[in-house]
């Protein structure tokens, strides 16, 4: 994990960490999201049925496809 003889390590470490906290909170977001638009599609949240399509398909989008785009800028940032 962190290397005595390189300060850089733990400054990197960090930033790994901080990066894996956003993607993994991204993909929270992305659960919640489509658990809102289930429960609306339940009518247990009183909102027009068709935001419950529109949450689940954006819910399922930023779960699976957000944190790929975002690392993906990370990686070209960091090169």
């Amino acid at each position: 994990m962190s290397d005595p003889e390189n300060p850089n390590t733990d400054a990197h470490d960090t930033l790994a960490f901080k990066r894996f906290m956003v993607l993994n909170l991204i993909r929270i977001c992305g659960v919640l999201i489509v658990c809102t638009g289930i429960a609306i599609q339940e009518r247990l949240i009183a909102l027009p049925p068709i935001l419950a399509y529109v949450l689940v398909i954006a819910g399922f989008l930023i779960f699976f496809f957000l944190p790929n785009r975002i690392a993906k800028g990370w990686r070209s940032e960091e090169q």
